[in-house]
């Protein structure tokens, strides 16, 4: 019998998608994000549409990871305790319904955890932290932004260096203790979370990757876009597949459960 794939939970955004007033909701994957998981991970990337809190727990048992993605949506600032800054940025209150609390059980469960972007201040929210809802504007710190009008080849081109913590299994991963990676964010780390060890910084400070510490399963997350090409970057396919290695443990652990 063929041995079943490793499945990998991505929640979707929540979005109103058409023109002017002819809009309706949608529930967006990025592409990239599932290709990845897809292709560099060796996992089955799935889906559950309109999955609430109260489900966490039972859908966790089906799947040997989660992986929280980036979007245009920013977490929303009241769950730091701070009141919007800017009206005019994008917000999900549906997907940070599901995902704060997504973060904490598989933490609990020992379900291997990716964050890439939304998915890293997500992470660093939902255990406590808080997050800088406009980065360029805080004095000293670098502007984080994509020139949106640019290519998505420009947009995702490597922007700027970031120092990675010796011996760390970023480093490791990036076969060094530096990397170039791209910046596609405004918002960032202000307070880290308890619990979370910082593994990488940029040129101005701010935290660009942590892990989980003391988690029972691979606990990683990081602030750029290795999901882009990450075929073509050898330090991106490292991380991803050392998250696959993670969800196939699981994957294992979970057949043999059902064989007793």
């Amino acid at each position: 019998m063929k041995k079943p794939p490793s499945l990998v939970w991505l929640p979707a955004d929540h979005r109103l998608l058409g023109r002017d007033d002819h809009t309706m909701p949608f529930l967006v994957l990025g592409d990239k994000y599932a290709r990845a998981v897809k292709e560099n991970a060796g996992a089955q990337p799935v889906m559950f549409p309109l999955a609430q809190a109260s489900q966490i727990a039972e859908l966790l048992e089906l799947v040997d990871g989660v992986m929280l993605t980036g979007s245009p949506s920013n977490v929303h600032p009241s769950h730091f305790n701070e009141a919007v800054a800017n009206a005019s940025l994008p917000l999900d209150p549906q997907r940070d319904a599901l995902t704060l609390d997504l973060v904490k059980a598989c933490l609990e469960q020992a379900v291997p955890l990716l964050g890439v972007c939304r998915g890293f201040q997500e992470i660093n929210v939902a255990l406590g932290g808080s997050l800088l809802q406009a980065v360029q504007d805080v004095p000293g710190m670098m502007d984080h932004r994509e020139p949106k009008d640019a290519p998505y080849s420009e947009q995702y081109a490597p922007r700027h260096t970031v120092s990675l913590v010796a011996g760390s299994a970023l480093a490791q991963w990036a076969g060094a203790e530096t990397a170039q990676v791209n910046s596609l964010h405004g918002q960032g780390i202000g307070r880290l979370a308890q619990g979370l060890r910082a593994l990488a910084h940029a040129p101005d400070g701010l935290v660009e990757a942590f892990e989980v510490q003391g988690a029972r399963a691979f606990a990683y997350a990081v602030q750029w876009h290795p999901e882009w090409r990450t075929a073509e970057n050898p330090f991106y396919t490292a991380l991803f597949q050392a998250f696959g290695d993670a969800c196939r443990a699981r994957n294992e652990h979970r057949n043999q459960q059902s064989r007793q």
